[in-house]
């Protein structure tokens, strides 16, 4: 029996890149050898064994044929004669391809190493047309290495192409597409697998709301780029330099869906198109089962960004309405998620990647200005039920229209 590190691991470690998870793969063994050894096996379709100590996957060598269509339409062959060679075949990219001895000895046999040092991803060969989720995992390491320098092989790129023309991308379940998508979003370039996809057809297959967009014109005075897929591209990118929070990052791609539906003849503007978003968020929501968390703090930036682009322009009632419809009083820190999102909408636009955005500060101060004047404080004074209520939102309206009138005052005195 033979252990070799395999995978991540092994590519992470070469190219000095932080990594936590090891995979290891065991050549000439049973499932009886293992079970005799103390691993407690886990894996439904292949055999698959959890150490007693470190609790690391341990999975023995396989080969794998293509059975039908999908990822799940495969057959899974282990046993002790499969060789290491063969069960490196059946993964996705050279750099994937790469194991180590016990002695610290790289095991190479499709050039891993040298596509690293190149910084190609590479597939190993045309198995690896015979799974659409490799189309994914693609995408993602290309969001999770672009900023190295990494590009995908040209040959690589045109059998993604191929493979959406076959229809396999048509194969990828909902629940699969955004466990792709939700890991890409916490690497450095998330753009990148957008970006990917694209380029290869797919996107238009696995997130269509977003590949609508492109094409499609916005004014050019508030958008040099004037392109909607563009700027959502740059507001993405805005959102990782403001945050590692993949739900602030998943609401900046998704916040102008609407604009994708706008009718041609009223282009550039897009009149009403938040509402429009809203109904996007939710319907993509549905179909990728995007956890609650992320797609309501999408749906909130989608409703309410252009709000808080005019913030400094809303009357007192009209910020408590704001507030309010975003729950600000009692999740704060969605709200505070929300101001980043419509940061990085402002920011993400072409040559204006580092304007002033003073409405996300003056809307924490409305917040705490509200918070200020309290339910007990204001029932202490003998306010009780619809009278209680009342009276809070008057007194709230009061302090906000004097704050209104103090920051106004303020910004001309600076001016002068």
């Amino acid at each position: 029996m033979q252990i070799y590190l395999v995978g991540g691991a092994v590519r992470d470690k070469l190219l000095g890149y932080p990594f936590s998870e090891r995979d290891w793969v065991v050549v000439g063994a049973t499932p009886e050898s293992m079970l005799q050894q103390g691993f407690k096996a886990v894996g439904k379709d292949f055999p698959v064994f959890i150490h007693p100590e470190t609790k690391e996957e341990y999975a023995l060598a396989r080969t794998e044929r293509k059975t039908g269509p999908g990822y799940t339409g495969f057959d899974f062959y282990s046993a002790p004669d499969v060789t290491l060679k063969e069960d490196l075949r059946r993964r996705d990219l050279t750099i994937n391809a790469m194991a180590e001895s016990d002695d610290g000895q790289l095991v190479d046999p499709y050039g891993g190493h040298e596509d690293l040092e190149r910084k190609v991803l590479r597939h190993i060969s045309s198995a690896f047309a015979e799974d659409p989720v490799r189309i994914l995992r693609v995408a993602r390491f290309a969001a999770r290495y672009q900023h190295l320098g990494f590009r995908v092989a040209q040959e690589t790129e045109n059998l993604m192409r191929q493979m959406v023309d076959a229809g396999e991308a048509d194969h990828l379940v909902p629940e699969r597409v955004w466990k792709e998508l939700s890991r890409a979003l916490t690497e450095p370039n998330p753009e990148a697998f957008i970006t990917t996809l694209r380029q290869c057809g797919a996107l238009a297959r696995v997130l269509p709301e977003v590949d609508a967009l492109f094409g499609v014109p916005q004014p050019q005075q508030h958008h040099p780029e004037i392109d909607c897929g563009e700027h959502v591209l740059l507001v993405l990118q805005q959102a990782c330099r403001l945050t590692s929070d993949p739900q602030v990052r998943l609401a900046a791609l998704l916040h102008d869906l609407g604009k994708a539906t706008t009718p041609q003849a009223e282009w550039p503007q897009h009149i009403g198109h938040e509402q429009r978003s809203v109904e996007l968020v939710e319907f993509c929501s549905a179909r990728l089962a995007i956890p609650k968390d992320y797609r309501d703090l999408a749906i909130a930036a989608a409703r309410y960004h252009s709000h808080c682009h005019r913030a400094l322009e809303l009357t007192a009632k009209t910020l408590i309405k704001l507030l309010q419809g975003l729950d600000a009083f009692r999740r704060p820190q969605r709200f505070a998620q929300f101001l980043l999102c419509c940061e990085a909408d402002a920011r993400g636009r072409q040559g204006l990647s580092e304007r002033p955005y003073p409405q996300a500060d003056y809307l924490r101060q409305a917040l705490a200005v509200c918070n200020s004047i309290s339910a007990k404080a204001v029932a202490a004074d003998d306010f009780k039920g619809k009278a209680l209520g009342e009276e809070l939102y008057r007194r709230r309206i009061q302090a906000l229209t004097s704050f209104k009138k103090q920051y106004q005052d303020s910004q001309e005195e600076n001016h002068d």
